[in-house]
């Protein structure tokens, strides 16, 4: 079994750590796995370092027929019998490459949004229907949407995102305490995610007023960076929170933040699934999520964490207050959530599921 995979992305982003993870647990099993992206990018870097096989390819867009070439070639080369598109650019030139070949295409859905949000003329559903013979779904929700589209159940396959739980660890946050000036009767509620609108800080933002009205010693750190930062850190000084509320940008040492977090919050509007979340989870780490997307397959409110209403930043306040002012109640949430996910998560799992998905294609069950 020799396996193609295509990532388009330029930047870091949760995708390209779980196309990772999968590259590492295909290659630890032996099976013959060769990664196409973008040169000098985070995702080549961290590939050669793990010492993954790359063909480093400039792509330009979903329509780039010199990629498209580059990629055909290649194929041509080394006989793959499946490529696994992990970008929805990606997808389109994997079609594009192979066509007129015996080679099968899968492509991998992370997000929980119409196929159609962005479509001309609704040319996505010929590019769905149409370019790829199978379909993964990292949440069931996405595989629902995508049926919603019209796209055929039997070629959708649910695979969860996996996490190392072992991943922070070994991470250290004291360095934060000093870098920040954290003083030790102050909460820390942490944010890990991408600066865009689907991710929902606007009504994190906007919760932070209210929280500290009932519990002032609260400190807030959105970790990460993205388009939304000036218009974010704009809506935070016209709200006068600046000092509760931390803007970090990118950060290396993310695994920090998780380990100083007295309380997780995810205030996305949607959600594929949400590997921020898992980590966060995987550390015992209580949680307060929206429910949207594939976070619900994760988090059962009341059980092992508080899922709120999208979108609402009253809902998301009061359900940080919740968990800030029942400190047992939310560490025995944790303990129980840390469990679930080394069962329900783990990379190993996510990898099995894939290779079983890849037999299927190659069977033509």
């Amino acid at each position: 079994m020799k396996i193609l995979h295509i990532n388009t992305e330029k930047t870091w982003r949760g995708g390209e750590q779980q196309t990772l993870y999968l590259l590492q647990g295909l290659h630890a099993r032996n099976i013959t796995s060769h990664l196409i992206c973008q040169p000098d990018s985070p995702m080549a870097q961290r590939a050669a370092e793990a010492l993954l096989k790359v063909i480093p390819v400039a792509m330009h867009g979903e329509v780039d027929l010199r990629a498209a070439c580059r990629m055909r070639s290649s194929i041509h080369k080394a006989n793959y019998d499946i490529i696994h598109s992990h970008t929805s650019h990606a997808h389109t030139l994997a079609f594009a490459a192979s066509a007129g070949t015996p080679v099968k295409r899968l492509v991998t859905r992370r997000v929980d949004f119409s196929i159609f949000r962005h479509s001309f003329l609704h040319l996505s559903g010929i590019k769905y229907r149409y370019l790829a013979d199978f379909y993964v779904a990292i949440s069931q929700k996405i595989k629902d949407v995508l049926i919603d589209d019209g796209i055929a159940a039997e070629r959708i396959a649910v695979i969860h995102s996996g996490i190392d739980p072992g991943r922070f660890a070994r991470a250290d946050g004291k360095h934060l305490i000093s870098e920040f000036d954290i003083k030790s009767d102050e909460k820390v509620v942490v944010n890990v995610a991408h600066l865009a609108g689907h991710k929902g800080q606007e009504y994190l933002v906007r919760a932070v007023s209210r929280v500290l009205a009932k519990i002032p010693k609260v400190r807030f750190f959105i970790v990460g960076e993205g388009e939304l930062m000036t218009a974010l850190k704009a809506l935070a000084n016209s709200r006068g929170i600046s000092h509760n509320l931390v803007f970090t940008g990118f950060r290396h040492d993310v695994g920090a933040f998780y380990k100083i977090a007295d309380l997780f919050v995810m205030s996305s509007v949607q959600e594929g699934l949400g590997t921020a979340v898992l980590d966060a989870l995987a550390l015992g780490k209580p949680v307060v999520a929206t429910k949207t997307g594939g976070i619900p397959e994760m988090i059962s409110d009341g059980v092992n964490g508080r899922l709120v209403k999208p979108a609402d930043s009253v809902a998301l306040a009061d359900g940080i207050v919740d968990l800030l002012s029942q400190a047992d109640r939310a560490k025995q949430m944790g303990a129980r959530a840390k469990k679930e996910v080394v069962e329900k998560f783990s990379t190993d799992a996510m990898v099995d599921a894939y290779i079983e998905v890849y037999q299927r294609m190659l069977s033509g069950v």
